[in-house]
């Protein structure tokens, strides 16, 4: 554990303000600055800028400075000049240096010296240890130099001096590293209307509250159009002046946690906010009190003012519960009679009301002290970083102008859950302030906005209701599935592909279900499932025909016809339709006189089932007449030979009868025991009867 100390001789006059920024961190692994020629800088634990005596302004004569600069072990360090302006040729009187390593064993990384030296990339150290060294003798001219550093896992490190202007994208993220309140440059803007793209990016950072100077840290930015006109305020020790058109402006993301907590809106109530003391004064003989309520920002009124005698004063507010506070706005009387306000002040919180911590900064031990306002009506913000996580927060004004009046805001958002407090200070820690006992008593008054009490069978039944519905519905939807399931497993048995059916046994079982006739009508029926079963139940079932050819068409043959899903079929199964290979056409005309007759096993039509090896298969025409009308049938079938049609008609039509008998390859009838031939049925003949 080391503390970064500053030493050298200092200016005099402007230097002095300059020198007063300095900032002195305790962190571990920084070492320390020696010589007289150091000029304004900081050493973070993992990041920070220094900077030649009287930087920008030349530098003095025969001077020389060290830093000794440590990181986490595991780490190496990295280095980014801004300027490099030494008046030297030869490196040998003027110069800046980088070592590795600290002490005798040092070893010498780089040498600079020259006037304007532009050095772009950054500069790697081989360990966790550094040491920079900066020398000058007898010049007339040179500024001297301005570098920053960071641990180097931050390869996007940019120096205090870097703007908008010098990246081409139009959003980025780089790393500021700490200490850039150095930087002599001036910013114009605010948040949220943005900042004058001629700002430091770094140093605009640090006043909008996106960073910490003692610590740094990642920025987010976003380029937009400039605007008419910059607005100058002061916030985070960092005044911003008023700034002219310009071509662009940029902004930053932020975690969005920087809406007001309700003083000014009235959320907070009087009965919430309590004082130390309160100032009561006559004016024109009328009594004036400077109460804790008149403490909020853009009301008008009466501030709060501590009582004249009150040495220890503080300020009160009561949030009801923790909340995360990133930042506060403060103002004085704002009453041009009375220019009264506060220029610093200490901020402490609590959870409970009863332990207290001062707010410190970063890993430092000291606590810190917030610059004020410096009028009695212009606003002035300050950020917390880190951010506080409390339900009570005072204001402890350090230094005073007149009455001391103050009127704030306090900035933040609800806390996230679990949050916890950094750990307490060390041991030499803030106690409770004096005149704790005269503070006024907050009341007992129940928050509504509280959620209420929830008991466990209440937490039970929340996460069981969701369950049993989901089970339910699971439920539900498996006995649906099964039902529909069981319903088209039954419709669909009976029902048969006739195409893909064995071609030995097809018939045989067709010739089993059907009635013997069919019934010839004058134009072509399809049915769908649905109207065969409707017509079944009624008993009757229409005679199922071929349709008709075209008039002035010539004779019918299968040949002739273009479209085998216009065929008519038998009713089988709820079948209604039958494929390309259907074997039945329509006809038109005179029913002539046919019989089936074998198919060449040479020639297989389109429309014919291929025979099967077994034995010769015969077509039969089927008729089906339901209705027991009589029959005028006429199937038609196209025998092996080419142009050769051959007819079946029943007994009304024909005086004689016609066996189907087998032929051999011959076209000789050869009859033998074995067959069986189907006679001709005759008209007087039921749908049910054989001859």
């Amino acid at each position: 554990m080391g503390r970064a100390v500053m030493v050298g001789r200092g200016p005099t006059g402007a230097g002095a303000l300059l020198l007063s920024i300095l900032i002195t961190l305790t962190a571990e692994g920084c070492r320390a600055q020696k010589g007289d020629g150091c000029g304004p800088s900081v050493l973070g634990p993992s990041s920070g800028s220094l900077s030649s005596l009287g930087y920008p302004r030349t530098y003095p004569n025969d001077t020389v400075c060290e830093w000794e600069i440590s990181v986490p072990h595991g780490k190496k360090v990295h280095f980014r000049i801004a300027t490099l302006d030494i008046e030297d040729s030869d490196c040998q009187v003027n110069y800046l240096r980088l070592f590795n390593g600290i002490g005798p064993k040092r070893t010498e990384i780089v040498k600079y010296c020259s006037l304007g030296l532009s050095v772009g990339g950054l500069i790697n150290s081989s360990g966790h240890q550094v040491t920079v060294q900066f020398m000058s003798g007898t010049h007339q001219t040179g500024r001297g130099f301005y570098l920053s550093y960071s641990t180097s896992e931050h390869t996007d490190l940019i120096t205090c001096l870097d703007k908008v202007t010098d990246f081409k994208e139009q959003e980025f993220s780089k790393y500021c590293p700490a200490g850039c309140l150095t930087s002599p440059q001036e910013i114009s803007g605010t948040i949220p209307n943005g900042y004058r793209d001629s700002s430091p990016l770094c140093v605009a950072a640090v006043h909008a509250g996106v960073v910490s100077n003692a610590e740094g840290g990642r920025i987010s930015v976003v380029t937009s159009k400039g605007i008419d006109r910059y607005e100058g305020t002061l916030a985070n020790n960092v005044a911003s002046t008023g700034g002219t058109l310009s071509d662009s402006l940029f902004t930053f993301k932020t975690s969005g946690c920087y809406g007001t907590l309700g003083l000014e809106s009235g959320v907070v109530a009087d009965t919430q906010l309590s004082a130390s003391s309160v100032l009561e004064d006559d004016q024109r003989g009328q009594r004036r009190v400077w109460a804790p309520s008149g403490a909020r920002l853009k009301r008008e009124g009466l501030a709060w003012a501590p009582a004249d005698n009150d040495q220890n004063p503080w300020l009160q507010v009561d949030l009801k519960r923790v909340k995360r506070i990133t930042g506060i706005i403060t103002t004085g009387s704002t009453l041009s009679q009375d220019k009264s306000y506060i220029s610093a002040y200490k901020v402490l919180y609590s959870e409970e009301g009863r332990t207290w911590y001062t707010y410190t900064e970063g890993n430092s031990t000291t606590e810190k002290s917030f610059r004020g306002n410096n009028n009695f009506e212009d606003e002035v913000r300050n950020n917390f970083i880190p951010e506080i996580n409390a339900r009570y927060v005072r204001i402890k004004p350090t230094k005073r102008h007149s009455r001391g009046a103050l009127k704030l805001e306090l900035l933040g958002c609800p806390a996230r859950a679990r949050m916890h407090n950094p750990p307490p200070p060390p041991p030499r820690g803030t106690k409770r302030p004096p005149y704790l006992g005269q503070s006024t008593h907050t009341p007992n008054v129940r928050n509504t906005t509280m959620p209420p009490h929830t008991g466990k069978d209440i937490v039970l039944a929340a996460v069981l209701v969701p369950v049993l519905a989901m089970a339910l519905t699971a439920l539900v939807l498996t006995v649906v599935c099964a039902w529909r399931y069981r319903n088209r497993k039954e419709s669909s048995e009976g029902a048969y592909d006739l195409p893909h059916w064995d071609g030995t046994d097809w018939w045989k079982s067709m010739k089993q279900l059907l009635p013997s006739k069919m019934v010839e009508s004058e134009d072509s029926i399809r049915y769908s499932s649905s109207e065969v079963d409707r017509l079944t139940g009624r008993g009757v079932v229409p005679g199922l025909h071929a349709e008709p050819a075209a008039r002035g068409a010539g004779p019918t043959t299968l040949a002739n016809i273009t479209a085998p899903g216009e065929y008519a079929q038998s009713l089988v199964s709820g079948v209604t339709t039958l494929g390309r290979r259907s074997t039945f056409k329509p006809d038109d005309g005179p029913a002539p006189e046919l019989y089936d007759a074998p198919i060449s096993p040479d020639v297989y039509h389109a429309y014919a089932e291929p025979l099967p090896s077994s034995g010769s298969e015969y077509a039969t025409p089927i008729v089906v007449d339901m209705g027991l009308n009589p029959p005028s049938t006429v199937c038609s079938f196209k025998s092996a030979g080419p142009g050769s049609v051959h007819t079946w008609t029943d007994g009304a039509h024909s005086g004689k009868s016609s066996y189907d008998t087998p032929k051999n390859a011959s076209e000789q009838v050869t009859p033998t025991e074995d067959l069986t031939y189907q006679v001709p049925q005759k008209s007087a003949q039921k749908s049910g009867g054989q001859s």
